[in-house]
């Protein structure tokens, strides 16, 4: 099973075609299988790795995310998406290899990462500013504790409600509010004293706590 990373705005499969290639799966049709996997598999790496900072570990965790959702397909609940089930696999497996990383070495180990992904306003996301700010902005994510990391990716860069994140993080809707809360608090905290610097520091400093 190849899991590369790549560009992380596939849009997502139309849900009556996920459903098909579920019951086939469920049959073990292989076609269905990899139709499922190639469908995923972009917009779960760029979850995992955002999550992990680790190439191989987020391939390996995406990997064994599909293995599990295979092998207990015939327990998934159509009411939900099959993205939604695969996901919630995913975080955790993701939260298990962070606990056994922490139990090891102590400590997290932090990576620069900028974000590859194009800005709306063009002009201003070519700048060298605006790459400086999108590396700070995060490296700051990164400092987040993970369920607060999980639900801004899932929130800001694949575009979830906060029901379909409260069921992949098997939280209540609650405290996924609660978390987005909080984080964009601490981001704002984290980034303050740089942004004050920097032009338009006050609409983005708005954006994070709003």
């Amino acid at each position: 099973m190849d899991v590369k990373k790549s560009q992380e705005g596939s849009a997502p499969m139309d849900r009556s075609e996920e459903l098909r290639l579920v019951q086939k799966a469920k049959r073990q049709d292989a076609e269905a299988m990899r139709a499922l996997i190639d469908a995923h598999k972009q917009r779960l790496f760029a979850f995992v790795w955002r999550m992990h900072r680790n190439h191989h570990d987020a391939e390996e965790i995406c990997q064994d995310a599909f293995l599990k959702a295979f092998a207990a397909i015939d327990s998934f609940n159509p009411d939900y998406r099959f993205s939604t089930w695969l996901f919630t696999i995913a975080y955790r497996v993701t939260l298990n290899t962070l606990r056994k990383k922490r139990a090891v070495s102590g400590e997290m180990d932090w990576t620069r990462c900028a974000s590859s992904e194009p800005d709306a306003e063009q002009e201003y996301a070519a700048s060298e500013e605006a790459s400086r700010l999108k590396e700070m902005i995060w490296q700051s994510v990164d400092k987040l504790s993970p369920a607060q990391r999980a639900t801004v990716l899932l929130f800001y860069k694949q575009q979830m409600g906060c029901q379909e994140i409260a069921t992949i993080l098997e939280t209540p809707v609650a405290t996924v509010k609660s978390h987005l809360h909080r984080a964009r608090a601490k981001l704002k905290d984290l980034l303050s004293p740089v942004l004050e610097e920097m032009s338009g520091s006050q609409r983005i400093l708005g954006e994070l706590a709003g």
